[in-house]
């Protein structure tokens, strides 16, 4: 089995770009993770500063191409904004917008009316694909577009749609015939209709959301792409976005290790510290080894990215061992916290709540197992 040699040291503009994005966590958004927590929402005035902040910054559409305006960062560079955003409530990091990736796909005036001011922070997309019969499956997804002269008529439902009450417009995956098409469709469009999803135990503040289309009509002049292409732009979409949870999971477990790590070693009981004590120190063994170990795939499947490289295989590897490695490692460090761990007057409980959906999302844990025995065994005829 052939290796690559892989160096992951970063470089001095890298620990710069790191430096820049976990001074702006912990300064302008770590403040407000218990007031987004209590209301579970973002008041209006603070999510316009925070973007604000971002945009002065240069944080905001860093992963967009630099000739758009775009702060025109790599794969790799992407992958460490990433991981140091995902230190953070994620109803506050999201703020930093990362328009998706699938917009580079616009064309002639999609460029002017939605890609160009999805940087500039004017307009915000939300990405509409899950439906309640087709999670996991997106093969199997319900919602149709029929063409009618110079429009598509759409019916159909989607749900868990992360953060579309925020959204100015949609990317939306519809069947078309035998095939699957991407379409650009505005939350004010008549016959889409948008509500708040049920509360969810993860992230507070970060709403999903279900959206109804009822003969809604979409210009032909917005479809993203080749009609039946949509499947292609949504795979693109999932191995990237895969990498990005790996990434936040490192991130947040990075915070977890280290608030469980001054308990432990400020904690006394006993006469000594608690992390003195083996059942505890074994813990924060076993969850800096975890860390390092996602952390070290993370990073090789970002440099492979960056290469054009990585395969679903590499994807998933990251997002199933980051996002599982994080769970325990949340829930060692409730143990370590004792009572107070699940008290509400820490956050440890919020991130032990929140490191749940990591392995559901953008693909559940069970998905990135089928997807790599697959690759695996298809030299096989497997």
């Amino acid at each position: 089995m052939r290796t690559e040699s892989v160096h992951f040291a970063l470089t001095t503009e890298q620990h710069m770009i790191v430096d820049t994005v976990r001074g702006f966590v912990e300064t302008e958004l770590y403040p407000y993770e218990d007031e987004v927590e209590r209301l579970d929402d973002v008041p209006k005035e603070l999510a316009d500063e925070i973007r604000r902040k971002a945009l002065s910054s240069g944080l905001y559409a860093a992963n967009m191409p630099a000739e758009l305006g775009g702060g025109g960062l790599d794969a790799f560079d992407m992958t460490l904004v990433e991981r140091e955003l995902g230190r953070a409530s994620y109803a506050l990091q999201m703020l930093v917008t990362r328009p998706s990736n699938i917009l580079q796909a616009c064309r002639d005036e999609q460029i002017d009316v939605y890609l160009l001011p999805a940087i500039r922070g004017e307009r915000h997309d939300c990405l509409a694909m899950t439906e309640p019969g087709a999670g996991s499956d997106v093969r199997s997804m319900r919602t149709r577009a029929v063409r009618d002269g110079d429009d598509y008529v759409v019916n159909g439902i989607k749900h868990f749609i992360s953060h579309a009450d925020q959204a100015d417009f949609v990317i939306l995956f519809a069947r078309t015939g035998p095939g699957i098409t991407a379409f650009l469709v505005d939350t004010d469009t008549p016959g889409l209709s948008v509500r708040r999803g049920s509360p969810c135990v993860s992230h507070r503040g970060y709403h999903q959301c279900e959206l109804s289309f009822a003969d809604c009509r979409i210009p032909a002049r917005q479809r993203l792409g080749e009609e039946g292409a949509g499947f292609e732009l949504m795979a693109e979409w999932l191995g990237s976005s895969r990498l990005a949870v790996a990434a936040t999971s490192v991130g947040r477990a990075r915070r977890v290790l280290e608030s469980a790590t001054e308990w432990a070693a400020t904690r006394e009981q006993f006469g000594q510290s608690i992390g003195r004590f083996q059942g505890t120190g074994f813990k924060l063994a076993d969850m800096l080894t975890e860390l390092e170990a996602a952390e070290l795939l993370m990073l090789r499947a970002a440099w492979k990215l960056g290469q054009g490289s990585m395969t679903d295989q590499d994807a998933a590897m990251a997002k199933l061992f980051a996002s599982e490695a994080l769970g325990r490692i949340t829930d060692h460090a409730v143990q370590i916290f004792g009572g107070m761990g699940l008290m509400t007057e820490l956050p440890i409980e919020r991130f032990w709540r929140d490191a749940r959906v990591e392995r559901i999302w953008d693909g559940t844990s069970e998905i990135q197992r089928h997807i790599i025995s697959r690759a695996l065994l298809r030299p096989y005829g497997g």
